[in-house]
């Protein structure tokens, strides 16, 4: 690899908006602009990035004596 590419393909290394793909801008980094921040403020308000849960009943069939699970009838 050329000198020239070497410089090419480290310059290509751009921050890029998490919403549209574009060019970070410095004020409103890590975003292109204001309304891609006020899009990804209303996707998390809006629960959009939120980890699904698990569905009841596994948490009840880990735990069958919640509260205190399988403890020893002397309680440790």
């Amino acid at each position: 690899m050329t000198a020239t590419a070497q410089k090419q393909s480290a310059g290509s290394a751009v921050a890029r908006c998490p919403i549209c793909r574009k060019p970070t801008v410095k004020t409103h980094r890590p975003f292109c602009s204001k309304r891609c921040a006020e899009v990804d403020l209303g996707r998390w308000l809006k629960g959009g990035y939120a980890l699904p849960d698990e569905p009841a009943g596994k948490a009840d069939d880990m735990f069958p004596g919640f509260p205190g699970g399988d403890l020893d009838d002397d309680g440790s």
